[in-house]
């Protein structure tokens, strides 16, 4: 089944929101707010979805400009994800390599490879980017 996009639809959408660049605290306050409802509404719409979108955009570019994140080392960003998904080094045994290696991965040691980077952001799901 092919979902329609109903123009008329998506502008009364926009109309009612009226998405711009944000510039102030109080316009991302706003937006933030919307982008939650539209999250967790059930049974969104194809045009709800565009919206959605698009106010994730508008949000990643003001938070790129007003809070840059410090680029962390890749085994930090690893340490991080292991520690929020319960990870331990014994369950990267085999996917990146021995226990020795997986401990020197770990703790900074040993540069995470292009290759144990690819492999550890399909076993996290996330991108091999993140580990580069």
């Amino acid at each position: 089944m092919t979902l329609t996009f109903d123009t008329n639809n998506y502008c009364h959408l926009l109309a009612e929101i009226v998405p711009v660049a944000i510039e102030t605290e109080e316009e991302y306050d706003r937006v933030l707010k919307i982008v939650e409802e539209l999250t967790f509404k059930q049974n969104r719409t194809t045009e709800e979805k565009a919206l959605h979108k698009l106010l994730v955009i508008l949000i990643e570019a003001y938070e790129t400009e007003n809070y840059p994140l410090e680029q962390s080392p890749p085994h930090e960003i690893l340490q991080h994800i292991m520690e929020a998904s319960g990870t331990r080094q014994a369950d990267l045994v085999g996917i990146i390599g021995s226990s020795g290696v997986v401990s020197e991965v770990v703790n900074g040691k040993r540069a995470i490879s292009k290759a144990q980077a690819k492999a550890l952001s399909e076993y996290f799901k996330v991108s091999p980017s993140l580990f580069i």
